[in-house]
């Protein structure tokens, strides 16, 4: 008898443990907003609606930023005088965030606020500037000075609202975009050590004096993000700590199609949560059907292709390991400008199966995805049609944006962001900013130096054809509610338009690359498809102009990292252009040779 009850006990206990490393401990969600713009109207800024979808905890990405609504009184209270309007900016904003905390708690979710470190008030760094600052003029956390201004931030920040129930740490980008009386930098100034110093702070000041929640993201312009030996190098000098958590995006680098899975993922002696993006910058941001989690959970088609991986690909290879603590959807927002929507049907998908399957990993993707369509009022013969369109958003993406088959480098992906398309000029070196035209060139380059140029532009023609299947289908799903509905249909017809814009647009590109190799140009060719080119802009247009739901269009320019428009004169249509002109000045030169030789 007590052989069976030890029995009994052993195999509850195998049991519950088992269970227990399937219940993520955090599944969180955030809308990043662009910087600099008006805030995203969504529906994933409501915690009611966040808490119904299983999410644990909301990050809110206003980069108004909580550090930056505090008075810093206590260390000089000429920071921000009584009366000033600075100091009212920086009430105004406290007022906000107490308002955001409040609503998350009574929705029963925590909340966790996004912060770039380091920002500070211009007119603190401007009085402390000798003690903080290096010979560069960067605020460093090599100042003794620097480190102990922000001992009294966090604390203030705390003591300002004790309900927050941590933060979400950023470095390598600062967003001043929303934070008009504060400056700030990249407070990684020495490699690892930097980081060392300001997790160490972190953990002190916020985990242990607090007892509050630091998310640290690996995201920052440096090697810890990607590079295991750079991340256990930092890492394996923090004593863990159940109230740190590393944050790291589930791609090696950004979110793009062909990286690789991220190889810090699973390593060193912290807890760790996965970020995964549902609505692609890079692909669309929902403007047309691109389901990912089937790839970010079960491990992508380029993983088994073109960009083999040798160790984990997938959530699902990781799900079991210890340092795996939950995932962190964002559900709308990354990049910049846009396309806009009006519709987060396709958001919403990529967010439902994320944060469902977070909630409980024992579940399939497939199972998850089957919750969604329950709850969607997909039934019957829509279900496997939906199934389908889904699935193959992925494939038409990966061949239309990228390469199922053939080499495509880290780099290349960036010819096509946000809202631009770029075209095949070189990169103009001289000037020192980030653009995305000059991508195209080295892999038009490269492809004809191997003779591969004429089969990657064939991909693109096999994007479209995918994309027409996904469009037939679009119109044979039938969805509860109507406006998704039609939106499938909408956003269908917007990608395949799109991508035969691109397939047309390369294909002129490609045939010019190749004339100006050889100095000869296929002008029968070119003006067939310049036809073409110009016939699948006026529908796009004309789509936009037609439907309500349709998401604001695609521009063919270079993306540039100057606002407000982020765009330059180059990109697809000046490339285009020139070859346009090539077949005018050839089709002028013929009808002038046959008016020398009389047959006019």
């Amino acid at each position: 008898m007590l052989k069976k009850i030890a029995l009994y006990l052993v195999t509850c206990f195998c049991l519950s443990q088992g269970f227990a490393q399937n219940i993520s401990s955090y599944v969180l969600d955030m809308v990043h907003n662009n910087p600099g713009e008006p805030l995203t109207n969504t529906v994933f800024n409501d915690p009611e609606y966040l808490a119904k979808n299983k999410f644990t905890a909301q990050v809110i990405n206003d980069f108004s930023f909580a550090h930056a609504a505090i008075t810093f009184d206590k260390l000089n209270p000429e920071i921000f005088p009584e009366g000033s309007k600075e100091r009212l900016w920086v009430l105004n904003s406290a007022k906000k965030i107490r308002e955001n905390i409040a609503k998350a708690h009574q929705a029963g979710i925590k909340v966790y606020y996004f912060t770039d470190i380091i920002v500070l008030p211009k007119k603190l760094v401007e009085l402390y500037k000798a003690e903080i600052c290096d010979e560069n003029g960067k605020i460093s956390f090599d100042r003794p000075k620097t480190i102990e201004i922000h001992r009294i931030m966090l604390n203030e920040l705390f003591d300002t609202f004790p309900d927050l129930d941590g933060l979400v740490i950023r470095t390598g980008e600062t967003y001043l975009n929303n934070v008009p009386y504060h400056t700030g930098n990249n407070p990684i100034t020495n490699g690892a050590e930097s980081h060392v110093k300001l997790i160490n702070l972190l953990r002190e000041e916020v985990c242990v004096k607090r007892n509050k929640k630091i998310f640290y993201r690996t995201w920052s312009l440096g090697g810890i993000h990607e590079d295991p030996k750079y991340y256990l190098n930092v890492t394996n000098r923090i004593e863990p700590h159940e109230n740190l958590v590393f944050s790291i995006k589930h791609s090696k680098g950004d979110y793009q199609r062909t990286f690789d899975f991220n190889p810090t993922l699973g390593i060193g002696k912290h807890g760790q949560i996965v970020e995964v993006q549902c609505q692609r910058e890079y692909e669309g941001k929902g403007a047309y059907p691109n389901y990912v989690m089937d790839g970010v959970i079960n491990g992508f088609e380029e993983f088994s292709k073109n960009t083999p991986q040798t160790g984990n690909k997938s959530l699902n290879d990781i799900k079991n390991n210890p340092n795996f603590k939950g995932v962190w959807s964002w559900s709308r927002g990354g990049g910049w400008v846009g396309p806009y929507i009006s519709n987060e049907f396709w958001c919403k998908l990529n967010s439902y199966v994320i944060g469902h399957w977070g909630v409980n990993t024992k579940q399939t993707e497939k199972e998850v995805f089957n919750h969604f369509m329950d709850e969607n009022g997909i039934e019957g013969v829509s279900r496997n049609r939906f199934r389908e369109l889904c699935l193959l958003s992925a494939k038409a993406v990966l061949r239309g944006h990228d390469s199922a088959d053939l080499p495509f480098d880290d780099e290349w992906v960036w010819w096509m962001r946000d809202e631009f398309l770029a075209g095949i000029s070189p990169t103009d070196n001289s000037v020192k900013v980030i653009t995305s035209e000059g991508q195209l060139h080295q892999a038009f380059s490269y492809w004809y130096s191997k003779g591969l140029l004429k089969k990657a532009i064939a991909e693109k023609y096999d994007a479209v054809e995918i994309w027409k299947k996904i469009t037939e289908l679009s119109e044979s799903i039938i969805l509860k509610n109507k406006e998704d509905e039609h939106y499938i249909q909408t956003s269908s017809k917007y990608g395949l338009l799109l991508h035969q814009i691109i397939a047309e647009g390369w294909n002129i590109m490609g045939l010019g690359y190749i004339g100006d190799q050889t100095g000869v140009y296929d002008a029968v060719s070119l003006a067939s498809s310049l036809s073409k080119y110009d016939y699948y802009w006026r529908t796009y247009e004309n789509l936009k102009q037609t439907y309500a739901d349709c998401a604001s269009l695609y521009k063919p320019f270079a993306f540039v990292y100057i606002g407000p428009n982020y765009h330059q004169k180059k990109g697809m249509d000046e490339s285009i252009n020139v070859y346009r002109e090539i077949v005018k000045n050839k089709n002028n030169s013929v009808e002038n040779s046959k008016d020398k030789i009389g047959l006019k």
